[in-house]
């Protein structure tokens, strides 16, 4: 999957948790949607991409200041085991 498709999706899923006034509630929503619902092979290469660009600019696209703050913080978590062992 391109990374302005990721991007893209991420952004919207922090739209909607920037909508709650509990900033942390809020990062923790999008490290747990993230987490349960996006495959490994898009998590692995959203992380590697915050690793070549950690200020999640593509161009084209940005990521969502509260998505780039939430995967920056959690990366552990978001990590496939596969990708740790």
């Amino acid at each position: 999957m391109e990374i302005v498709n990721l991007i893209r999706m991420a952004n919207r899923i922090g739209q909607f948790f920037d909508a709650m006034p509990d900033r942390p509630e809020a990062l923790e929503g999008v490290a747990n949607h993230i987490h349960k619902f996006w495959e490994p092979r898009m998590r692995i290469e959203l992380l590697d991409f915050l690793e070549r660009t950690p200020d999640g600019d593509a161009g084209d696209e940005r990521l969502h200041p509260l998505v780039l703050q939430a995967v920056t913080q959690q990366r552990k978590r978001l990590t496939p085991l596969a990708r740790v062992a």
